[in-house]
């Protein structure tokens, strides 16, 4: 089989380069187009150290790409993964697939459906005619309309972390409909970005926790709320708070829902098992609970349940990597059901432990 060219809008940046790393080490792809602006006229090995003394890989020079080279990129390239700023995603990746080349856009420019709640929270779409042509890449959820997709939307690393743990809940009518989610999430640092900042810097988060975009503030909330909707009979509500930890890469996020009276743990782990299949996803046993370690690097998420008979809660807990399971990896398993390959083809199953 020949390998299908590849190409990365936005390949310097940390799911640019886990793109990179993930890529080269599908059997199925070949990288054979890197571009960022910041660094065009670099070669990749310059930019993304890891690929220093990998042949084919590191010589890549970085370009410059604009909408008015689409035709041209387009017959270098048969899929291109765009890891740019929103609104820049939708410009470029909407102009590649304009020229006939498959997008897996990993910014939120096509997560959410509603054209009017994109522009309130990230300003006005530059592309909205192709909203409704896109697939969420959630797997778990949306592996049948994933098949032949020409545009994919990665799903954000936080929203991926609430909603697989709540999905067979509010589907399996599991928890009480008059009461907000509460999302509790604690991210790993990478999830800033590369760029440098005060608020990452090592001195600064070192040794510190802290919550950031509280009540409502944070763009990954409509992103929650859309998909969490469409997957019973009411629109939920839910009250997000995101926090910083001390650690490179991982997510851990802990959600509460008010639980139906007689529903155990026990059944919300077999609902889970019954809605959430595929290679990538471990639903843990009884006193069992997630650890961003045992993920870390790896494209699979842990999941696990609990009780508080106290108040009458269910706790969902799930651990995943952010620029894995939570982008990058994820992103690949959506183009490899897109194609009709092996989910996990190409992604690490097991962490890098320790």
């Amino acid at each position: 089989m020949s390998k299908l060219r590849v190409g990365i809008i936005g390949a310097a940046g940390y799911t640019g380069a886990e793109l990179i790393r993930l890529i080269d080490a599908h059997p199925y792809l070949e990288l054979k187009f890197v571009a960022a602006r910041e660094n065009a006229g670099q070669r990749l090995d310059q930019v993304i150290r890891s690929t220093q003394g990998v042949d084919g890989l590191g010589e890549l020079m970085l370009e410059r790409f604009e909408e008015g080279d689409a035709l041209q990129i387009g017959k270098k390239i048969d899929v291109a993964f765009t890891a740019l700023p929103h609104a820049a995603s939708a410009r470029l990746g909407g102009a590649l697939l304009d020229a006939g080349v498959q997008v897996v856009d990993l910014s939120a420019d096509f997560r959410l459906k509603d054209q009017a709640l994109y522009e309130q929270w990230y300003g006005q779409h530059p592309r909205p005619e192709l909203i409704p042509q896109a697939v969420y890449g959630l797997p778990e959820l949306y592996r049948s309309k994933l098949q032949g997709a020409q545009l994919i939307a990665g799903p954000g690393c936080y929203p991926t972390s609430a909603i697989l743990p709540l999905a067979p809940l509010i589907k399996g009518d599991l928890i009480e409909l008059d009461q907000p989610l509460i999302v509790d999430g604690k991210s790993g640092l990478s999830g800033a970005g590369r760029k440098p900042a005060q608020g990452t810097l090592f001195a600064e988060s070192g040794e510190s926790m802290r919550a950031y975009k509280v009540a409502g503030q944070h763009r990954h909330t409509p992103e929650m709320e859309q998909e969490l909707s469409v997957l019973g009979s009411q629109d939920w509500k839910v009250l997000f708070t995101p926090q910083l930890a001390p650690m490179i890469r991982g997510i851990l996020t802990t959600t509460y829902a008010r639980v139906k009276a007689g529903v155990s743990a026990a059944q919300c782990r077999e609902a889970a098992r019954d809605l959430l299949q595929g290679p990538l996803i471990s639903i843990l046993p009884e006193d069992t609970l997630p650890d961003t370690l045992h993920v870390r690097g790896s494209g699979r998420a842990q999941i696990a349940y609990a009780i508080d008979d106290r108040t009458g809660l269910v706790l969902s807990i799930a651990a995943i990597d952010n620029l894995a399971r939570g982008a990058s990896s994820q992103a690949l398993a959506a183009f490899n059901i897109s194609r009709d390959y092996e989910e996990a083809t190409g992604i690490p199953r097991l962490a890098q432990y320790p």
